[in-house]
């Protein structure tokens, strides 16, 4: 009678088949793969970022240019229902501002005030109120050249 072969293991009785082919073999045979191909990844890919980098070291992107500072600093204040901002330009563009008002009441209007040009060098303030409580203030810029 001939051996049986050697990776055959017995029937367990919950199974319910036949003989079984024991698999610890391949099992083990493909995590050994897959840690190794791991290992190599990780050595192999910080080699490839650095041989890129070295590579297109002569060819660097020019840098954009730098946008010229532009537009006034303004400082508002509210002192119960009115609202006043002082806007101070130092730079050598004009900046057009509008101060923004918004009430605290439903019933009270929002106001926007109208465009004021900030030449360069000066200050200008600009005024508004509400009838009741201020809510929030706040002012927009527009740069010209």
């Amino acid at each position: 009678m001939a051996a049986p072969p050697q990776n055959v293991e017995k029937p367990d009785f919950w199974s319910g088949c036949g003989e079984e082919i024991a698999v610890r073999s391949t099992r083990r045979r493909t995590w050994a793969l897959l840690v190794a191909a791991a290992v190599i990844a990780g050595i192999a890919a910080p080699v490839a970022v650095s041989a890129a980098n070295r590579a297109g070291g002569g060819a660097a992107a020019p840098l954009a240019p730098e946008p010229e500072p532009s537009g006034s600093e303004c400082r508002t204040s509210v002192d119960g229902s009115r609202v006043t901002a002082y806007c101070h330009n130092p730079y050598p563009s004009t900046d057009v501002v509008r101060l923004h008002t918004e009430c605290a009441r439903w019933w009270d209007v929002d106001a926007d005030s109208s465009a004021v040009a900030v030449q360069p060098g000066r200050t200008v303030k600009l005024e508004d109120r509400c009838w009741k409580e201020v809510g929030s203030v706040w002012v927009s810029h527009s740069v010209t050249s």
